[in-house]
């Protein structure tokens, strides 16, 4: 459970310039990419079911409606004032749990480099995080108005495109800052601080994302992160909230329903790509994350797309 954030008029009056720069981009139901990279918009006008998808190392923030993750089984609820730093790749059950016609959820999700957070770290000389200061892989912090209006002024490049290749960057790297100094700013210390648990187990995930339609050995995955294996399980499940085979599960069957949909390959060869050497075991497993076969999955999405367009 999160306390109850206190905005500032300030920062209200900011949000709900944010709620238009987003609503001016996204005027229909859907998820919207946009011509800065990593940037994508969200809009929904009803509640939604649960869906399970992996949230990127990123910055997500909704302005208007009110969104619930589910990660193993703490339940986060985040909305209007609220930003969300996902901090590792994590396997997630996500929903929307307030919209309507007259008030759609509006949000934006900012897809973060890690590279870059190392820079502006190691660039700013922070302390390390106190000793005994728990990891968060996915924080819920006070959305400020200096963050804000970076966002606003990041969404504004949509009416001057020809200086989104010049300006975008650095942006971004100011939101990259404030995050780093702000309230999220121990979660990332964490994540790029040398020779971590949650560094290491970074990488770890880095790999599985990388090279999740190959066989999994967990011992031989630990010794590449320089762990043993029973401290890496611990350190795994402790930050995902999930083990690594189950982690390299959901990354193969989500990659899968990606093939089934947008390069219209059925289960059999979708199955075979992202890894399964058994396609009915494939059809188990899909059926047991997605609530559905892949057919019946994939025709549903579709269904639902269509109603939205």
């Amino acid at each position: 459970m999160y306390s109850t954030v206190h905005t500032t008029n300030q920062a209200i009056q900011a949000i709900s310039v944010l709620a238009r720069e987003i609503e001016k981009n996204a005027q229909s139901d859907g998820d919207f990419t946009t011509a800065i990279p990593g940037l994508s918009l969200h809009r929904r006008k009803t509640p939604t079911e649960p869906l399970h998808c992996i949230f990127n190392l990123g910055l997500g923030v909704v302005v208007q409606g009110n969104k619930q993750a589910l990660l193993g089984d703490e339940v986060i609820t985040y909305g209007p004032g609220h930003s969300m730093l996902t901090s590792i790749e994590l396997p997630v059950i996500s929903r929307v749990t307030r919209a309507s016609a007259q008030e759609p959820l509006l949000g934006l999700m900012l897809t973060l480099d890690s590279q870059e957070i190392l820079q502006v770290a190691t660039e700013m000389k922070l302390p390390a995080p106190a000793r005994g200061t728990v990891f968060r892989p996915l924080s819920i912090e006070r959305l400020d108005e200096r963050l804000t209006r970076d966002l606003i002024r990041l969404l504004e490049l949509h009416d001057q495109p020809e200086l989104v290749a010049l300006l975008a960057p650095l942006i971004k790297r100011e939101i990259i800052i404030r995050l780093v100094a702000g309230p999220h700013g121990p979660q990332l210390q964490h994540l790029v601080a040398d020779g971590s648990p949650s560094q290491q187990i970074s990488k770890a995930v880095t790999w599985l994302k990388q090279n999740f339609a190959q066989p999994l050995q967990v011992d031989e995955l630990a010794a590449r992160v320089h762990m043993s294996p029973s401290t890496f399980r611990q350190h795994f499940r402790a930050i995902t909230s999930t083990s690594p085979l189950q982690y390299q599960k959901q990354l193969r069957l989500q990659a899968a329903r990606q093939l089934m949909l947008n390069q219209n390959l059925d289960a059999a060869n979708a199955s075979g790509q992202v890894g399964y050497e058994s396609a009915s075991q494939f059809s188990r497993e899909y059926g047991r994350l997605f609530g559905a076969p892949p057919l019946q999955d994939v025709r549903r999405i579709r269904l639902a797309e269509a109603r939205i367009g």
